[in-house]
């Protein structure tokens, strides 16, 4: 994450000094994609192997940092082009992702494979000064360490994670465009330029408190084993949402569709991860999540640019909102009805051959009796009388010693 810090803040920088489109791609935008990627993804990390009980919590409570910057972002980069330029407007933001160092110095690595923090549990030896260093778990004996492999591309066999990553590929070639092209659509509707770089704001102001709100929703009991279909239920939300205002035009219209829009892209932003973490596992999250981000990267250079070469060559914005939402929408369809099928598949009852062995295993485990359980001498209580008498053969029997004899159940006064 320090790395990361260094080289965002260096291609915004070095993006001040560019003299041609080419330099700008290089330093904007690989370079300071670099280093933003490495604070992301190991920020996800770190969530996934620190908490469990209330993970969903924390991964709302992180995802809503990108909104706080998303609603400062827009307004903040129109007054910097308006007083310092461009130029002057890409030094600032590099001073400003500086502080990703800061973030990542505070960050205590989080614990790697056979280690557990410090009074985790019982018999901790002496000389550990204050409980920040990491002490190995003690193995069994006979048992070897696995090394991890740096990256598990056999987590593509699990079929959970295949309709993920194709739920994702799908989800990526709608979510962004409307936020993308949301203010240059205001503009285009004859929305002065202050006014419609608010809109992001506004998005991102709804962003803020729906992905906390969402995450504390899906950590509740009754819901968090069915946070695959709360996923799908974001997706379609967000789909139909880009669906019915296609046709807005004036202010307040956009303003409902930036509200509206906020809050599902906030719930499609608290859950994402999380259920990725629940397919997976935490020990293979961090190989999915790698593999999750190229295939939505791949995706996000296949959609925004197409929706705009679209509207340069159609002239039209509308046919963007429907394409976009549609492709969002059949995302959280393909989610619902292939993780249905899923569950239906593992929760099919065993095959005929696997319960007559059980039943066999059963029937042998039982004690034999002669009589049947609906039978009247199974069901006969003894009387009163003859418990005395009873009791009296019970004593005889056990003080012989050659009398070491099993009894059914209907036998010895049962």
């Amino acid at each position: 994450m320090l790395v990361g810090g260094l080289l965002a803040s260096a291609g915004m920088v070095l993006a001040s000094f560019a003299t041609s489109l080419l330099e700008l791609y290089l330093t904007a935008g690989v370079l300071t994609g670099l280093g933003l990627a490495l604070n992301f993804q190991p920020s996800l990390i770190m969530l996934g192997l620190y908490f469990e009980r209330r993970r969903p919590l924390a991964n709302g409570l992180a995802a809503a940092g990108s909104p706080v910057f998303l609603s400062a972002l827009s307004p903040l980069g129109q007054q910097l082009l308006e007083s310092f330029g461009w130029r002057g407007g890409f030094l600032l933001l590099g001073g400003l992702l500086l502080h990703c160092c800061a973030c990542g110095a505070v960050m205590r690595p989080p614990p790697g494979p056979g280690r557990w923090p410090r009074g985790d549990s019982a018999g901790d030896g002496p000389g550990e000064p204050d409980g920040t260093e990491l002490r190995l778990r003690a193995a069994p004996p006979g048992c070897q360490t696995r090394r991890r492999r740096l990256l598990d591309v056999a987590v593509c066999a699990d079929r959970a994670f295949a309709v993920y990553a194709v739920t994702k590929f799908l989800m990526a070639l709608g979510l962004f465009v409307p936020a993308i092209l949301l203010v240059n659509y205001a503009k285009d509707s004859g929305v002065p330029d202050a006014d419609a770089a608010f809109l992001l704001s506004i998005v991102g102001f709804i962003d803020i408190v729906a992905r906390p709100a969402c995450g504390a929703l899906a950590g509740l009991a009754p819901l968090r084993p069915h946070v695959a279909y709360l996923f799908s239920l974001a997706l379609m939300a967000n789909g139909l949402t880009d669906l019915s205002s296609a046709h807005a035009r004036s202010y307040s219209a956009l303003v409902a569709f930036c509200v509206a829009f906020g809050l599902s892209y906030g719930m499609v932003g608290a859950l994402q991860f999380e259920v990725l973490m629940a397919t997976v596992g935490a020990h293979r999250f961090p190989s999915a999540l790698g593999l999750v981000l190229l295939i939505e990267a791949v995706a996000v250079l296949i959609g925004p640019p197409s929706a705009g070469r679209l509207v340069d060559t159609l002239k039209n914005y509308e046919i963007i909102f429907y394409l976009a939402g549609s492709e969002v929408a059949l995302a959280g369809v393909f989610m619902a009805v292939a993780t249905c099928c899923l569950h239906r598949s593992q929760d099919a009852p065993p095959s005929t051959g696997t319960e007559d062995a059980e039943a066999k295993v059963d029937a042998e485990a039982l004690p034999a009796s002669t009589e049947e359980p609906g039978s009247l001498e199974f069901l006969e209580e003894p009387s009163p009388e003859a418990e005395p008498a009873e009791r009296e053969v019970e004593a005889e029997a056990q003080l012989r010693p050659d009398s070491m004899q099993c009894e059914g159940p209907g036998q010895g006064g049962q």
